[in-house]
């Protein structure tokens, strides 16, 4: 239960399915990390938590089999009628526990492709197999973008039927409403005068900081008075401060570290744009959450990330790895502050309604419902 989307999607369902009626548990490994928890706003908001100590990050043989049999147990035991996983490790062994167990309905939320381009050749064929046996065990795949269903369906995984679209929910009004701290401003050190460039993500491979890093002196050249503010830990923090302040522009960057999702909207309002350069992903939720407040956006063209940045309607695509790009796409926002202003209230109204966590809900029970009817 790091922070995270997929992990912010899982919460965010079982709070909202409890609000609708339905009995929820939430059954997580124990793995935590830099990057925080989410479990106390889980346990806070009354959803019950069951804690299965087999069920790891990393893939381990012994452990994933131990994990499997316990899920079993628990599957068997509480008789659910719907078991709905999330995550690609925790989909694969639950999803076969659930089989083993003869639950009825098994759902899977697909938030980020298992298999991508940067795996070993071995690596991509392992995960691309691993999903395709799990697949074979899974009632409804939904995900969080059609780019997720595409890609799935391209690797042989499931039909066209099994596939449902359900954007991740999230708390979009705090972002609609969200109004600028110039306390919270003045604390990171940043001037009435200063341009703020954005990025929401842990500080951790395929995340896409070194392209910004790259980028950011032909920005700062263009524009002097830019600050990127960089939301989210990781265990590469240290080696990225130290790279910047060797590139001579540490003072152009703002390492805010963890910040709660609730905190979220206090730190996007500040910024003027936000750019999101992840080489892997669902559909990104930074992204709705910048336009929700305004905000346009510069985005590599990964996976779902052109369903919600509509290239020069709501922002900015920009080629994976292209730092050039990035870089003329970044200044170009900064100094047509008219397009920027137009992009941000396009993107508001695109996403005021599609990215409710009540809708998500909504949504999930009216999938359970049909695939329990369907049975009937």
């Amino acid at each position: 239960m790091i922070v995270g989307g997929a992990q912010e999607n899982t919460v965010s369902t079982c709070i909202g399915l409890r609000k609708l009626g339905h009995e929820v548990d939430l059954i997580i490994g124990t793995q935590t990390g830099p990057e925080g928890s989410l479990y106390d706003q889980a346990r806070v908001a009354g959803v019950p938590i069951t804690i299965v100590d087999e069920l790891r990050r990393t893939p381990n043989p012994w452990l994933d089999v131990s994990a499997c049999r316990a899920l079993r147990g628990l599957f068997t035991s509480r008789r659910y009628a719907v078991v709905h996983t999330h995550s690609g490790k925790a989909g694969l062994v639950g999803r076969v526990a659930a089989r083993l167990a003869h639950v009825p309905i098994i759902v899977h939320t697909i938030h980020g492709p298992s298999f991508y381009r940067y795996q070993n050749p071995l690596g991509n064929w392992a995960f691309r197999w691993a999903e395709q046996v799990a697949g074979a065990c899974t009632t409804q795949f939904v995900s969080v973008a059609d780019a997720m269903t595409e890609q799935y369906l391209a690797a042989g995984i499931g039909t066209t039927n099994r596939y449902v679209t359900v954007h991740s929910g999230m708390d979009i009004d705090a972002f609609v409403k969200a109004r600028r701290d110039d306390s919270l401003r003045e604390s990171l050190g940043i001037s009435e005068t200063d341009i703020v460039v954005g990025k929401i993500a842990r500080l951790f491979r395929l995340k896409g900081h070194e392209f910004l890093f790259q980028a950011a002196p032909r920005i700062v050249a263009a524009a002097p008075n830019v600050r990127f503010l960089l939301i989210g830990d990781g265990v590469y923090r240290e080696r990225f401060e130290r790279q910047v302040a060797e590139m001579g522009l540490r003072r152009h960057f703002v390492f805010v570290g963890l910040a709660p999702p609730r905190e979220i909207p206090r730190y996007v309002v500040l910024m003027d744009l936000l750019v999101h350069l992840s080489l892997r992903e669902g559909l990104p939720r930074a992204l709705p959450q910048a336009l929700a407040c305004g905000k346009p956006v510069v985005a590599f063209d990964v996976d779902g990330a052109r369903e919600v940045c509509l290239d020069g309607e709501t922002g900015l695509l920009v080629r994976p790895a292209d730092v050039n790009g990035l870089a003329e796409a970044v200044i170009r926002l900064l100094q047509d502050t008219g397009l920027a202003r137009r992009m941000g209230d396009r993107g508001r109204e695109l996403v005021k309604d599609r990215f409710s966590e009540a809708r998500m809900a909504q949504q999930l029970d009216e999938l359970y419902r049909r695939l329990w009817g369907a049975r009937h």
